[in-house]
């Protein structure tokens, strides 16, 4: 089942990497949609699950807790540092290799992406569907980022469109890896706390800001605030 998912991440990152290549202006409605999906299955159902299933207190604090606080910090140092280092040597010059150097590292996540669709189908109580809805609507931003930054930093189109299938198949690839192994409640429930912070981090710095970089409107927040809602409903009509 989970492969099958990853199917549909890999059809909503090309989707996602299509609309780059024709976005409008209703490019922030979009993205502040996306990010009000990613925040309300984080804070509505992927923390509530990772702290009941990652095991007891660590120094009085649950695991699952302290896992997502590290995601998110891990996402914030990955982000940050590069962007410290080139502040430091002066103005950054677009380097074909750096668009690829991004989008590859867009690959790698959306892979991981696909691990914890895995995970959470093997821990099994309706957590596969709202993590699936999590990595579909985070693949759809995941293939529109690649494309962009690969194209953004002087690359041509047929490599950018070779970067984007490449994060297209990385989720498809992640969660074939979890039908070979059977991980244990307790480390399954760690890294979704950790893949939880890691979705925060990207949702509350990455998309929802650029979603109302161009021109801040009700519209986008009123999509942003509809994709919690969304979730709310989702939660409330499985439980």
């Amino acid at each position: 089942m989970a492969v099958f998912v990853a199917l549909g991440a890999f059809l909503m990152t090309l989707f996602g990497g299509w609309t780059a290549q024709r976005a409008t202006g209703r490019r922030p409605l979009v993205l502040g949609l996306a990010g009000g999906l990613m925040l309300g299955v984080v804070g509505l159902e992927l923390l509530p699950e990772a702290l009941a299933a990652a095991g007891g207190p660590f120094l009085g604090v649950p695991r699952g807790l302290l896992l997502f606080v590290a995601g998110f910090l891990v996402a914030h140092l990955a982000q940050r540092l590069p962007a410290a280092r080139r502040t430091a040597d002066g103005p950054a010059v677009r380097d074909p290799r750096t668009g690829v150097a991004a989008a590859s590292a867009m690959v790698l996540h959306s892979l991981m992406d696909g691990v914890a669709l895995g995970a959470a189908f093997q821990i099994g109580g309706g957590m596969g569907a709202t993590v699936a809805l999590a990595v579909v609507t985070h693949d759809f931003a995941d293939g529109f980022t690649t494309y962009t930054v690969t194209s953004l930093y002087g690359n041509t189109r047929r490599r950018a469109q070779l970067m984007l299938l490449a994060a297209a198949l990385a989720p498809v690839a992640g969660a074939a890896t979890t039908l070979l192994f059977a991980f244990p409640e307790a480390l399954l429930g760690g890294y979704l706390g950790f893949f939880g912070g890691v979705l925060l981090y990207l949702a509350a710095a990455e998309i929802l800001p650029e979603a109302h970089a161009e021109r801040p409107a009700g519209s986008t927040l009123l999509c942003t605030v509809g994709g919690v809602g969304f979730v709310w409903l989702v939660v409330g009509l499985a439980g």
